[in-house]
C-alpha cells in the first residue's frame, strides 16, 4: 500500500464533497453548503499559490482517498504552521492519516521559517487526538474557540521543530578519544560479550588525535555464529550487564533462545539519563557496511531494554546527493514501548562527518542531524542508557565477502553528553 500526498488541484472539488457529509464534519459542527465548499476549493488553490498554505490529495495507490494540508498561524503570539486532515471512512483505521501527517511533517521540516507545527482537534474526536500524539505532539491544554457562529472546543497540540540549542550548556563528558587507547573507566571494548565472548568480541580499534576508529578487516570473524549467522561487528559500549552462564539474563536480547555462554562482569560505565547526547561520525558507503549509535538501557530490570537509535547508516542506502538515516525508539524487550523507527533522506556526503544528536526528556526525545530537528518520539524512557557504537559487516547471500573492499573503517570524532537543562526559575 503506497501512500502519497499531491498538490491539491481544480479538479479536486469532488473530493471536499464527499468528506461534506454528517459523519465527516460531526466534529465540525456538520456540513457546509456547497457556495461555502466553492469558496473553500478556491482558497485552498489560492493560498499555495500565495505561499500561505500547502493543501494535499492524499492518495493510496494512485487512488484518492483524502486531503491534508498545513498553513500559516499565529500559536501563542508565535508564528506557526497548522495541519487538519480529513479521510473517507472506508479508508480509515488502516494508517492513511498517520504516514500523510509523516509526509507532510517532513516537508514542514524543511522550511526553518516556522519551526512549530500545531494542530486543533475537537475534543471528542479521539481518532485525531490519538493522531497527534503518536506523531510526537505534546498536548497543551485546551480552548474554545469561534467556529462557524459558535463554538468549537479544541485541544491544543504542538510539535516543536526547533533547532538543537545547547547555548550556556557545559556537557557532563566531552569524549575525543586522544588517548592511546580507549578510557577504560568509560569504554568496555566487546559486542554484547555474554551471547558469545570477549575473544569473539573484541573491538578492532584505533585512538588519537583522528577520534576512534573501529575497523573490520579480512581477519575480522563472525561476532556469534550460533546466534547471528556471518555478521561481522566491531564495537564499544559504556557498560555491561548479564547473569549467570547458561541464564537468560543479558543486554540486547535480540532474538528469542539466547543464554550466556560466558559470564562477564558487571560495568556501570558512562550511563545517561536524559539530556543530550551527541556524537560526531560519519558513515561508510559500502553495501555490506552499516555503522550505527544507539543507545539501549543498561538493563538492570528485564524491562528497562529500549532503544535511544539517534543514527543507523547503511552504506547500501547511500548515494551521490546524500542517503537514508535511521532515528525513533525501537521497543525491543520493553513491553512499555512501541517502535517509532524512520528513515530520514539527508541531503550531502554522509561519508564526511555529521553531527546526530537527540534531546532526551523523561516524556519524550528529540532527534537532530546535524542540529536540524528530524523526529519527535512522545514515550517515556526513564532509565539509565549506556551507549552503544558500532560498524557490522552483513554477508552476501553466498556466504562470501568482499574483501577487496576492506577494511570497513567506522570513524568517530566525538561524543558529547550534557546534563537535563535546568528548569526556569518561577
Amino acid at each position: 500500500m503506497a501512500i502519497t500526498i499531491e498538490r491539491w488541484g481544480e479538479d479536486d472539488l469532488p473530493l471536499l464533497e464527499r468528506y461534506n457529509t454528517p459523519e465527516m464534519t460531526r466534529h465540525l459542527g456538520g456540513p457546509e453548503t456547497a457556495e461555502l465548499l466553492a469558496l473553500r476549493q478556491a482558497r485552498y488553490l489560492r493560498l499555495w499559490e500565495t505561499d500561505e498554505a500547502r493543501m494535499f490529495r492524499i492518495e493510496q495507490d494512485g487512488a484518492p482517498v483524502g486531503g491534508i494540508g498545513y498553513w500559516q498561524v499565529e500559536h501563542d503570539g508565535v508564528p506557526a504552521w497548522e495541519s487538519g486532515w480529513s479521510v473517507e471512512p472506508q479508508w480509515q483505521g488502516q494508517g492513511i492519516a498517520r504516514e500523510a501527517l509523516r509526509l507532510v511533517i517532513r516537508r514542514v521540516a524543511t522550511d526553518a521559517s516556522r519551526t512549530l507545527l500545531v494542530a486543533y482537534p475537537g475534543v471528542a474526536n479521539a481518532a485525531s487526538n490519538a493522531l497527534c500524539r503518536g506523531a510526537g505532539f505534546e498536548q497543551r491544554g485546551s480552548a474554545t474557540l469561534p467556529w462557524r457562529g459558535g463554538e468549537l472546543e479544541v485541544n491544543n497540540w504542538v510539535l516543536d521543530m526547533s533547532p538543537l540549542d545547547l547555548e550556556g550548556r557545559e556537557p557532563d563528558v566531552d569524549e575525543t578519544f586522544a588517548g592511546d587507547d580507549l578510557d577504560p573507566s568509560r569504554w568496555w571494548p566487546f559486542y554484547t560479550p555474554h551471547w558469545s565472548s570477549r575473544a569473539m568480541t573484541a573491538a578492532r580499534r584505533r585512538t588519537g588525535d583522528h577520534g576512534l576508529e573501529l575497523i573490520i578487516d579480512a581477519e575480522t570473524q563472525p561476532w556469534a555464529p550460533e546466534f547471528d549467522g556471518d555478521i561481522r561487528v566491531s564495537h564499544v559500549q559504556t557498560g555491561q550487564f548479564s547473569g549467570a552462564l547458561g541464564s537468560e539474563i543479558g543486554q540486547h536480547r535480540f532474538r528469542a533462545g539466547l543464554r550466556v555462554r560466558e559470564e562477564q562482569p558487571v560495568k556501570r560505565l558512562w550511563l545517561a539519563h536524559h539530556g543530550v547526547i551527541e556524537a560526531r561520525l560519519r558513515g561508510i558507503r559500502h553495501p555490506d557496511a552499516m555503522v550505527a549509535f544507539w543507545p539501549i538501557g543498561f538493563e538492570a530490570r528485564p524491562d528497562e531494554c529500549g532503544e535511544l537509535c539517534i543514527a543507523e547508516i547503511f552504506g547500501s542506502e547511500l548515494d551521490d546527493e546524500g542517503g537514508w538515516v535511521g532515528v525513533g525508539v525501537k521497543a525491543q524487550n520493553d513491553p512499555r514501548l512501541r517502535t517509532d523507527f524512520e528513515k530520514i533522506r539527508v541531503e550531502g556526503d554522509l561519508t564526511g562527518f555529521h553531527d546526530y544528536a537527540i534531546e532526551w526528556m523523561p516524556e519524550r526525545a528529540r532527534f537532530f542531524i546535524d542540529g536540524r530537528w528530524v523526529k519527535t518520539v512522545a514515550q517515556r524512557i526513564d532509565y539509565p542508557v549506556q551507549l552503544m557504537l558500532d560498524v557490522y559487516e552483513f554477508p552476501h547471500a553466498d556466504g562470501s565477502r568482499d574483501v577487496a573492499a576492506l577494511p570497513h573503517i567506522f570513524r568517530v570524532e566525538r561524543i558529547r553528553t550534557f546534563p537535563p537543562a535546568a528548569m526556569p526559575e518561577l
